[in-house]
């Protein structure tokens, strides 16, 4: 997203792409990145986009983006709700009121009391005879410590973040992901891609939102290069 100008969106399958950094590099380039110019990357803490920023430039930011974490705590919230219907009244207002001391933590960008409160949340939940929704929420709460654990270096103090006006998540990425990828690989569908074919419908779904897809079409094919009485060559629409 350069300061100004519009943005560009780019895809691959992991899977298949045997040049993820070189692709996110020559984005990033078009858009005019500077040699050794510093980048600041919002992610949803995956291990395979952890590994791109440091390729740039050792010196580009990582920061798990607030969007993903207040998602899964949302998640774990709405489990600990349930738990109301097994005559665990009590327990689910403990366990909600940890939640949002874990939340306020990290927006506080506090890690070590975060990690403790999660420490604290599966002591209670880890017990004998557990009913299933409690069962549940357990290994939500633990699944959620090793994500905050793998994402640690990365989790800024997202108040002091927010007050200064930087950006602190990519939710805006998701309608992003939905627009590429459009209703082709929902299950709904019931269509199933191949890891080429799918990182293929990719590279034509980014070029056409961004478009390059004419261009990219006369480097492959020159002879596509139209006169200038000729018709001129029109995107093809983003919903194509």
């Amino acid at each position: 997203m350069p300061t100004d100008g519009p943005t560009k969106c780019f895809g691959f399958v992991q899977t298949y792409d045997t040049k993820p950094k070189r692709r996110l590099f020559e984005v990033l380039r078009s858009q005019g990145m500077q040699p050794n110019q510093q980048v600041t990357f919002l992610t949803d803490g995956g291990e395979d986009v952890r590994d791109l920023p440091p390729y740039l430039n050792p010196q580009a930011e990582h920061y798990l983006d607030w969007f993903h974490v207040t998602m899964r705590i949302t998640v774990m919230t709405q489990l600990a709700k349930s738990l109301r219907s097994h005559d665990n009244a009590d327990l689910a207002t403990e366990v909600a009121g940890e939640l949002e001391r874990l939340k306020w933590f990290l927006w506080h960008g506090n890690v070590f009391r975060a990690l403790q409160v999660v420490a604290d949340l599966e002591l209670d939940l880890d017990v004998e005879h557990a009913p299933l929704e409690q069962r549940k929420l357990l290994k939500a709460v633990t699944e959620f410590g090793g994500y905050i654990r793998a994402n640690a270096s990365c989790i800024p103090n997202y108040g002091e973040r927010f007050r200064s006006g930087e950006a602190i998540s990519s939710a805006f990425v998701e309608s992003a992901v939905n627009q590429v990828v459009s209703k082709r690989m929902v299950k709904k569908q019931q269509m199933r891609w191949t890891p080429e074919g799918a990182h293929l419908l990719l590279q034509i779904r980014t070029r056409t939102l961004n478009g390059e897809l004419a261009a990219t079409f006369r480097t492959w094919y020159p002879a596509l290069a139209l006169e200038d009485h000729a018709i001129p060559v029109q995107e093809l629409p983003a919903a194509a």
